[in-house]
């Protein structure tokens, strides 16, 4: 099993509009590194679900429930998505400033390549976030 995280500006697309869905296609992005990581996401994989712009923290866990198929936002072939479910809401948020301050996380990949909107999350970092949430 493989960890990633993703990012959405709640004012466009937040937690709870993700749960009254039920499910997301996760489409519209246009950045190849992006989607090389949509690529590599597995039915089964654990997603972080990061609110970005407002807020700036980890609100909940996902779940990858389709893997990558062509994006049906664009007729470019090379953008695909993937179809996540929201497995459940933190009642405690890590904030960036808290995973910024922990130096077990200096390497997130969030942190490192802040502009990405998919990024791979190693086990180690999962586990700690997942410890800040409790």
């Amino acid at each position: 099993m493989n960890h990633w995280l993703v990012k959405s500006e709640p004012f466009k697309y937040s937690w709870d509009d993700f749960v009254k869905e039920g499910k997301s296609v996760w489409d519209g992005v246009r950045n190849y590194q992006a989607r090389n990581n949509l690529m590599a996401m597995k039915k089964g994989d654990w997603v972080y679900f990061y609110h970005s712009n407002e807020g700036l923290e980890v609100v909940g866990l996902a779940e990858v429930s389709k893997e990558h198929y062509p994006d049906p936002t664009t007729e470019d072939p090379r953008w695909v998505v993937v179809e996540l479910v929201p497995i459940r809401k933190f009642a405690k948020t890590v904030s960036l400033k808290q995973m910024k301050s922990d130096e077990r996380l200096s390497n997130l990949a969030l942190l490192k390549q802040s502009r990405l909107s998919v990024t791979p999350v190693d086990k180690p970092e999962f586990d700690i976030i997942m410890s800040l949430t409790e």
